[in-house]
């Protein structure tokens, strides 16, 4: 389910952005969790995805590391 809420007062934002920033969470986090806490749910109902079929998957790609250390290069002739 999507919410788009809107008329946020700027002193809810900064909170909820701070709270965001200080706890290392999104922004959408920190706002579903002051949702289920004032409504009395369980905090259990947050259904939180699980990163870790992608944890140590890397696979070293010469062809990639060459593309990014090309755009790490400046053109002298298109920066003045």
């Amino acid at each position: 389910m999507q919410y788009t809420l809107r008329n946020i007062p700027a002193h809810l934002d900064r909170v909820l952005r701070t709270r965001a920033l200080q706890s290392g969470q999104s922004l959408n986090e920190v706002v579903l969790e002051a949702l289920v806490r004032e409504t009395g749910l369980s905090a259990d109902l947050i259904r939180r995805r699980s990163l870790t079929d992608l944890a140590g998957k890397w696979v070293e790609d010469p062809e990639f590391d060459a593309a990014i250390r090309d755009q790490d290069s400046v053109d002298p002739r298109i920066w003045k």
